[in-house]
């Protein structure tokens, strides 16, 4: 007797195809008691279908995503410079003056109060300065949400789903700058600040210091650290896979909360070393970055609050 096997125009044995489906079946069941299961103990979830996206067209969003986020970091890198640079003035007595960060050599008497102008040439600086010290250790978390929306079929197209994501991150951060930029106004008016953007007060700064270093070991800070150190547990957790643009970009904004939390008493410092001092600004950067995306970030950033609570206490010696 012989038995001869028909095949669909597909190639694929009709046995193998009801395999399949019996399979794919007792998955989405499966699923679906594991979902009921975690909506009875009030944990959210929801289902959705992985689909297969062509291998090029990953790569293709990866690279984008990959270029973008280079761009964006040595763009913001230059303008930094760029600023600095200017307000140097080639070492020039700036006596009675205060220089704008404007990059065109704007400045401004001393004794005169903000202008317009002013406050949106230091809000920009502050912008700016967030993303270049920022971007390097948001990037795997940006990547890894670009690599994971790439599976998942949902009404918005995976890259645009990534732009909204790094939408929402990045306004959190333009907000802290507003908030910076008035805390900087603040400080001045105060005459706490120099026309260089630099403490004028060693009381200032050994508070800064310690208060800074005390906080490196607070269990806030090592809550949101944990965040920002596992991109992807941190997306399962939160709920990754949003369905629509708003739901990406409310991710976004979560995340960059938490990265918030974790980062924001660092950038108290620059009041202290200098707001535009790069070699400042470039530590604060790396020290970031160590703490964000190496395994013993944790332990680092427990190490350099220690180190700034004595460079507190000395600091306070001189008063």
């Amino acid at each position: 007797m012989v038995v001869r096997g028909e095949r669909t125009s597909s190639g694929r044995d009709p046995a193998d195809s009801q395999q399949s489906s019996i399979v794919a079946e007792e998955v989405r069941s499966l699923a679906a008691g594991l979902a009921q299961r975690l909506r009875q103990a009030n944990i959210d979830c929801e289902i959705l279908p992985v689909v297969p996206i062509p291998t090029t067209a990953v790569r293709r969003d990866r690279v984008l995503v990959i270029l973008a986020l280079t761009c964006l970091t040595a763009s913001v890198w230059a303008y930094l410079i760029w600023i600095s640079m200017d307000m140097a003035m080639g070492g020039m007595d700036m006596a009675g003056y205060r220089m704008i960060p404007s990059g065109i050599g704007l400045m401004m008497p001393a004794d005169r109060p903000w202008q317009p102008v002013e406050f949106a040439f230091v809000f920009a600086m502050w912008v700016v300065m967030m993303a270049a010290m920022m971007t390097p250790s948001a990037a795997p978390m940006i990547l890894m949400y670009a690599r994971a929306r790439q599976f998942i079929k949902t009404r918005t197209a995976p890259l645009a789903a990534t732009v909204c994501f790094s939408g929402g991150y990045f306004f959190v951060w333009v907000a802290f700058a507003l908030l910076a930029t008035m805390a900087q106004w603040g400080l001045e008016r105060a005459a706490l600040l120099d026309s260089a953007m630099t403490s004028t007060s060693n009381v200032l700064g050994a508070v800064v210091f310690v208060a800074v270093g005390g906080y490196q070991w607070t269990r806030l800070k090592d809550r949101c650290l944990a965040q920002c150190q596992q991109p992807f547990a941190f997306l399962v957790r939160q709920g990754a896979f949003r369905p629509n643009a708003p739901g990406s970009l409310m991710l976004g904004l979560r995340h960059g909360t938490y990265c918030l939390g974790c980062c924001w008493a660092l950038m108290a410092l620059l009041v202290v070393g200098g707001v535009m001092n790069m070699l400042w600004i470039v530590a604060l950067a790396l020290l970031i970055l160590v703490e964000k995306v190496t395994p013993f970030g944790r332990q680092f950033a427990a190490v350099a609050g220690t180190i700034l609570i004595a460079a507190g206490a000395w600091l306070s010696g001189l008063f």
